[in-house]
């Protein structure tokens, strides 16, 4: 025990003296949100990477390979695409926009991109950050809890609020410098751990061969790409699904805002292979350490969610108990925390930048002083942190049976369905105006809790649309709606003046 807890102070120790050094490097609201505009290729693609996995990777992938086998690839398929069409198909054109635009959050892109004098897409876009980070960070706290619970045996509150204060340190410290930073140690972390432990896992089982005969042993469908309930009516719904799960990489802030940061677009071409080796094998060892862990871990005749919890979302920890050193077990939970807390700093400082420079500062108070916003800008976010802890508590008394997967895709979804189809029209449809992007962002806003809570409800087609669940058909119609209220609104096409040329650039 003692082992594994030094290894989680050092852990710790590292980011709070990244912070230390990031606050030296503070000086104005640009470097708080955006780091100067000056990160290389490597920095943006780890920390978008760490950032856009969260303990949905770490505890929900590889859960959801030991609950579900080989149907989890469906996944990885999803990410590899939802990255690599970000970084192919979108980064170099929003780094030119933003540049050209000058922009420093997200919410300040759009209202210069659909010329919005009535900052309209500055309130739709913190209101909606505000909400749904909320639900994301306390989903990455739940996490935090859990992890400390299942790898040290830690009482699940004690363990949310250790992992909560350090990441509070370091980021209101250093800002977004500190959180890049910090991502990219996380990254690489992470990285190693998800290829590290399933080989591991391999070795100690004897060798793939008997991995596969025990999975097909317990249960035939574990290798079938359609899961072990076999094919129905349903599976194609659920597939689709999974493999659309990288929708959500393809506009959303706290990704989105790592190509605004970029020093050159000249690095695009190196992040976007660094990227797509780091999804590709990250991913695929979630999965794998999962189906070892199942093979491992689940005796005959045992029930799979009694050994390795709802979903499986303890595999991990309990795979690192039995192949790894003490020491190296403790090299996990950081690795573990590293994923949670490189997601819970990124989503702050997008949430916390929503609200005080584009709402408090450009819409109430467009005076003031760089000085006293950066003040701001660490209070309020202290206070969104408190707040999602505070969701994270009570849903972990109201909800004792949520797996972590599941909770973070409902807030990765609002935020993705809220942003993704603005941005990408955004970069290509020079016809796109501010009502149609509000009009697609309060779409989507609205539509993943429909899908979410109201639409596996309904007669005849509420399983299948249960099944697709909330991110597809939010999408979707949040670009749909984008497009038809654009075509309808000829006074606000008439204010474009300026931008097919823009765009003409961004895509030269």
């Amino acid at each position: 025990m003692l082992l594994k807890l030094i290894a989680v102070i050092l852990y710790m120790a590292v980011l709070l003296i990244i912070g230390a050094v990031a606050s030296r490097r503070m000086k104005d609201v640009r470097d708080y949100f955006a780091a100067n505009k000056s990160l290389g290729f490597l920095a943006v693609a780890f920390s978008a990477r760490a950032t856009g996995e969260s303990a949905w990777l770490l505890l929900g992938l590889t859960g959801m390979g030991a609950a579900v086998g080989v149907k989890a690839f469906w996944v990885v398929l999803g990410e590899v695409l939802g990255v690599m069409g970000a970084w192919i198909f979108l980064s170099r054109r929003f780094k030119r926009l933003t540049d050209v635009y000058d922009s420093i959050t997200i919410p300040d892109y759009l209202e210069s991109r659909f010329r919005d004098e009535g900052h309209g897409l500055r309130l739709v876009s913190a209101f909606a950050l505000v909400i749904f980070v909320t639900i994301y960070v306390s989903a990455q706290i739940d996490a935090t809890g859990t992890a400390f619970h299942s790898f040290l045996g830690w009482n699940y509150q004690v363990g949310a609020v250790v992992g909560f204060v350090v990441v509070m340190i370091y980021i209101i410290s250093g800002g977004f410098l500190a959180v890049v930073w910090s991502d990219v140690f996380q990254g690489a972390l992470m990285f190693l751990g998800l290829v590290g432990l399933p080989i591991a896992g391999l070795v100690h089982a004897g060798g793939i061969s008997l991995v596969l005969e025990g999975l097909q042993q317990q249960d035939p469908g574990l290798l079938s790409p359609w899961g072990p309930g076999g094919w129905t009516a349903l599976t194609p719904f659920s597939i689709i699904s999974l493999a659309l799960i990288g929708l959500g990489f393809l506009g959303s802030p706290q990704i989105f805002v790592r190509f605004l940061a970029l020093r050159s677009e000249d690095e695009i071409p190196k992040g976007a292979l660094v990227a797509f080796i780091w999804t590709l094998l990250a991913d695929s060892g979630a999965v794998v350490t999962g189906l070892v862990g199942r093979h491992l871990l689940v005796k005959p005749g045992a029930d799979p969610a009694t050994v390795m919890g709802n979903g499986g979302q303890n595999v991990l920890p309990l795979l690192s108990d039995l192949v790894l050193p003490t020491f190296m077990v403790g090299v996990m939970i950081a690795i573990v925390l590293s994923a949670i807390m490189s997601t819970v700093d990124s989503l702050l400082i997008v949430a916390s930048s929503a609200y005080v420079r584009d709402y408090y500062q450009k819409v109430r108070h467009p005076n003031l002083h760089d000085g006293e916003l950066m003040a701001l800008s660490r209070k309020a976010t202290a206070a969104l942190a408190l707040f999602a802890l505070a969701v994270a508590m009570v849903v972990s008394i109201i909800s004792p049976t949520r797996t972590i997967f599941w909770f973070v895709i409902f807030g990765w979804s609002g935020i993705a369905a809220t942003f993704c189809p603005a941005i990408i029209l955004s970069v290509y449809w020079k016809r796109m105006t501010a009502r149609g992007a509000m009009c697609a962002m309060i779409t989507g806003f609205l539509c993943v809790p429909l899908f979410k809570f109201g639409a596996p409800h309904l007669p005849g087609i509420g399983a299948a649309l249960g099944a697709l669940e909330e991110l597809p058909p939010a999408f979707f119609l949040g670009g749909l709606v984008g497009i038809i209220v654009s075509l309808l609104d000829p006074a606000g096409q008439a204010r474009l003046v300026g931008v097919s040329e823009e765009i003409d650039k961004a895509g030269a």
